[in-house]
């Protein structure tokens, strides 16, 4: 039974990493501050004798016993990490910080949930791993995207110098149940205002694409990247390459919901990607992994999901 610490625990994908690792009958020690994870996330895995919370801020050093050590501690959508920038970074690089000399102080296994963000606005389709981006260090989505561009140095450069057993993936637009619906994530976004009877608020002209990962794929291909040869340590691309653009994200939920809703126009945020698709040939020859869930069906169920929290039928 291995000792694993999964930080940004009560997250949206943190919570469904700890019911993965749970039910492959592994100790979990799950660290989360809940500057945006929430309780109810993890309120089904308390009672479970091999689940441990700390309730901790990474910004600061934690002393840690384990064999392995996921890290997806940091806001994850542009409205909570654009909140306070400054603490957004901190949390990237100190955060990452902490847990590498740890990781080396126990020589344990060490993974980093990096993003499709430190691709910046890119301008090559669809993105490989080898592509370094094109990201502005100044513009508002910066504490982010740099700040994950920097964890990944800092992953790397202790695993050069140290020798530190290292795994990085960069996650690409995830989701699924447990998502915030105030996390102004364009599917949580689209889902609350449909389900509400307000009109779909579409930034710019809806013809943006991006490529939507069920959760529960993306979790497996957690799972697989850190139990995979030594020898790969990425970075690896994880998302499901079949592109929407915006607006067929609304028209599919509309389908689905069998209503239509007012659409809104409003100004593209500053720096906001117009193109986002995932390379995943790599994770398909080194993890044997590809997305199975459609974003028909993985929006059924996140619409399902939705519908009863909206409700009061779920915390």
């Amino acid at each position: 039974m291995k000792k694993i610490v999964v930080t940004g625990a009560a997250g949206f994908l943190g919570s469904h990493l700890c019911d993965k690792l749970l039910s492959n009958n592994n100790n979990i020690i799950g660290i989360d501050n809940f500057y945006t994870g929430r309780k109810e996330n993890i309120a089904h895995l308390l009672n479970n004798k091999n689940f441990t919370f700390i309730n901790h801020d990474l910004i600061d050093f934690i002393k840690l016993d384990a064999d392995e050590i996921y890290n997806l501690a940091c806001p994850a959508s542009p409205p909570q990490y654009q909140k306070d920038p400054i603490r957004t970074l901190k949390t990237s690089i100190y955060g990452s910080l902490n847990l590498l000399e740890e990781a080396r102080r126990l020589k344990a296994k060490i993974f980093q949930a990096s993003t499709s963000e430190v691709y910046g606005d890119p301008d090559v389709t669809p993105q490989t791993e080898d592509y370094r981006g094109s990201v502005n260090p100044i513009g508002i989505r910066a504490c982010y995207d740099e700040g994950k561009r920097c964890a990944e140095t800092l992953f790397f450069d202790f695993h050069r110098t140290y020798g530190v057993n290292v795994k990085v993936v960069r996650i690409f637009n995830t989701y699924g149940p447990r998502m915030d619906p105030n996390d102004g994530r364009v599917v949580s976004n689209f889902i609350t205002q449909a389900l509400l009877g307000q009109p779909i608020t579409i930034y710019g002209d809806g013809q943006q694409t991006r490529s939507f990962c069920y959760c529960d794929d993306l979790i497996e291909g957690l799972f697989l990247m850190m139990n995979s040869s030594d020898r790969f340590t990425g970075p690896v691309n994880l998302g499901n390459p079949n592109e929407f653009t915006i607006s067929e994200l609304s028209e599919l939920i509309q389908d689905i919901l069998g209503k239509k809703s007012k659409i809104i126009h409003k100004p593209l945020p500053m720096d906001d990607p117009r193109q986002r698709c995932p390379d995943v040939s790599l994770a398909k020859k080194e993890l044997d992994w590809t997305p199975k869930i459609s974003l028909k069906e993985g929006l059924k169920m996140t619409i399902s999901y939705f519908d009863k929290l909206l409700s009061g039928k779920v915390n």
